[in-house]
């Protein structure tokens, strides 16, 4: 069957192509598996809340007829501005508007939330660009830039404040000089746009839509993970070909579901500290059945998804088996109003078998952070940069990289990536292979981030049995157990903000010396074998112990085929790094949507060959006891490479197969359009 929609109708009909539909949520009050709905241009102000699930045979297809034709959003135009005084003007919203939920009566809130100023859920937009909340009207009446937004700071000047007057929503905003009344003002009104509000309806396809402007609340894992689009705690959802934007906090939730007794329990009850209330909340589920027939294994595809602030792609527990590929991510949490440590391009706990791939991440203040539990996890092809602050850079502010791996246990692969930022990755964390990146940024947080900042005790996190949810055990990071073959390292010029900003007093959390340097004080597999056993194999009487402290020991790395370029520095233990003396150009050009890196690397990288690496090369990480294989449990030979070009049996260092041509040229590699 098929409904379909029209929001242009003369009025709404029974969703026969003759008499559509006006609103979405109609058709998704009655469509059932197998049946397809689709949606004719025009903006669609309303929450879908779909009643059925599909299956996995006969999903149900919400559809733009026409490609980002049709707009769903959670604002409501306002048209009834008064002229207060300058470029100030008051609204009176009548609070009936909001139901049970005023965004401008909510605050956001939550576990792991660190913003001190009492934002709202509600947002204001001049011409579809966010303003900013302040919090009296003297503010709005003289605006001040904002110095901690990546946005150019003309932006941070347009400026809004609200308050209660009876049954009254006031809103107070400073246009710069704009007329409000002749210009495209919108505020949020819905918590969500596509999103059930029940759990468990699975096998649903969302395709081609603009999602944008929803009222959507803070989302940590030990809380409801609420997004603007989301399947809601089911199995089997595909997002494609959607543009997802301007969420107050996230665009797409993957996320957990409700867990009343456990709900921001840290934040509530203050007793049990957070990362208590997570554990508790990952073994409830699992009691719940958090399974991997019932929960996970969505996609999604081909999104342009920008301009919310918390992130744009948000999971924990629900995100397992998904694969998430061929989005463009962008401009998250630009306007810094927002803060705590759930932010980022895509943030996920428990990514277990969640494979990111081809995906363009840039201007996020953080790239990918995979937290707790990123087991079985395959960063491969993207293209991360620019994702560090441009701003000057004070004592507590988060400076932003491209991937941040956190208290897991792997195995966590990446490979055949460009991470092309300041700091390439954050590695608080063990169980990792890098295999076939060109990494121009640091590592940092090395040995570091593993342990409650009140106490320095230790964060035991869960792994898994292989390829499953059910849980294997309990263990705090031991740190290393990590692979670093033929990738490139290059030191790239670092950014006078970056250069010039505070330095901790001691550890390498702000680390800007490329390469694996940073992993000096870490043994090789033979070093760390020792301890346990003699020359023959056989364990060294006396190695058993009771002694638990014993077995808290730094793990090993293993190394190969790395080539490090402009100064880059290698672990002071490999064998036989490739160590380059040459200046390097390396940049990225963006040209609308055709992305070009620039680069002489290929004049003295191309004669370099390195040896073909497998799932047999990198064995099992420690923990898990899980082989760096795919999903399925097969082995993978790295023989392709970014664009997947097959590699030779000696292939080069870095992602890309591109042979002897490029040298003596300023290589340009068109990387997506």
């Amino acid at each position: 069957m098929k409904y379909y929609v029209d929001a242009g109708s003369p009025r709404g009909g029974n969703g026969t192509k003759d008499r559509p539909f006006k609103r979405i949520n109609d058709a998704a009050q009655i469509a059932l598996p197998g049946d397809e709905v689709i949606v004719l241009p025009g903006v669609y102000r309303e929450y879908v809340d779909p009643k059925n699930a599909g299956t996995e045979d006969a999903p149900i297809t919400y559809r733009s007829e026409t490609p980002l034709g049709a707009v769903i959003t959670g604002s409501e135009p306002i048209k009834n501005w008064e002229h207060l005084e300058g470029n100030v003007w008051l609204a009176k919203i009548p609070n009936g508007l909001f139901g049970g939920y005023n965004p401008y009566t909510t605050v956001i809130w939550g576990d792991w939330y660190h913003a001190l100023a009492p934002y709202h859920t509600g947002e204001v937009y001049l011409n579809g660009r966010s303003m900013y909340e302040v919090f009296s009207l003297d503010e709005v009446k003289s605006p001040k830039i904002f110095e901690k937004s990546w946005e150019p700071y003309e932006y941070t000047l347009l400026q809004w404040y609200t308050e209660q007057d009876g049954d009254y929503t006031v809103i107070y905003a400073n246009f710069g000089g704009a007329d409000p009344n002749k210009e495209n003002v919108e505020i949020n009104v819905r918590r969500n746009c596509f999103y059930p509000s029940k759990e468990g309806v699975s096998y649903i396809t969302l395709s081609g839509f603009v999602v944008k402007q929803a009222a959507t609340n803070w989302a940590p894992p030990t809380a409801y993970q609420e997004g603007m689009v989301g399947p809601h705690w089911s199995k089997g959802w595909i997002i494609e070909d959607c543009e997802i934007s301007d969420s107050k906090c996230c665009g797409i939730s993957l996320g957990k579901y409700l867990q009343p007794e456990n709900e921001n329990k840290w934040t509530i009850k203050a007793v049990k500290q957070g990362t208590q209330t997570e554990r508790d909340a990952i073994c409830q589920a699992q009691r719940d059945g958090w399974t991997k027939e019932r929960i996970g294994s969505h996609i999604i595809r081909r999104c342009n998804i920008h301009n919310c602030e918390q992130t744009g792609i948000v999971g924990h527990l629900g995100c397992v088996f998904s694969i998430i590929e061929d989005n463009h991510i962008h401009h998250i949490n630009n306007k810094q109003q927002l803060a705590g440590a759930e932010i980022g391009g895509i943030k996920l706990h428990a990514a277990i078998d969640v494979i990111i791939r081809r995906n363009r991440i840039h201007n996020c203040s953080r790239g990918i952070w995979l937290d707790w539990q990123a087991q079985g996890t395959r960063v491969t092809q993207n293209l991360l940069y620019g994702n560090v602050t441009n701003r000057p850079i004070t004592v507590r502010m988060g400076h932003g990289e491209d991937i941040f791996v956190e208290v897991s246990h792997g195995p966590t692969l990446i490979d055949n990536n460009l991470l092309l930022s300041t700091y390439s990755a954050r590695l608080a964390t063990q169980g990792l292979a890098f295999v076939h990146n060109l990494i121009a940024g640091s590592f940092t947080s090395v040995s570091e981030g593993t342990a409650s900042r009140e106490n320095g005790q230790p964060r035991y996190t869960p792994y898994h049995v292989p390829h499953r949810t059910e849980i294997n055990g309990f263990m705090s990071i031991l740190h290393g157990d990590n692979r670093f073959y033929n990738n490139v390292f290059l030191q790239n010029e670092i950014p006078e903000n970056i250069k010039n900003a505070p330095l901790p007093e001691n550890g390498n959390r702000q680390n800007l010396e490329v390469g694996l340097k940073v992993f000096d004080e870490y043994p090789t597999y033979k070093e760390w074998a020792e301890v346990f056993f003699d020359d023959d194999g056989n364990v060294k009487k006396g190695t058993i112990t009771a002694n638990a402290t014993w077995y808290f020991r730094k793990m090993p790395i293993y190394t190969g085929g790395n080539v490090y370029v402009n100064g880059a520095k290698p672990w002071n233990k490999e064998n036989n790094p490739t160590v380059i003396d040459a200046d390097v150009k390396l940049k990225v050009v963006e040209d609308g949507e055709d992305i070009r890196l620039e680069t002489n690397l290929y004049d003295y990288i191309s004669d370099v060959s390195c040896d073909t690496i497998s799932t047999e090369t990198l064995g099992m990480a420690f923990e898990p006891e899980e082989f760096y294989e795919n999903p399925d449990g097969t082995p993978i030979v790295f023989n392709t490479d970014y664009f997947d070009n097959h590699r030779p049996v000696t292939p080069m260092p870095g992602p890309f197969n591109c042979g002897k041509c490029a040298k003596g040229n300023l290589f340009s590699f068109l990387m997506r359009k």
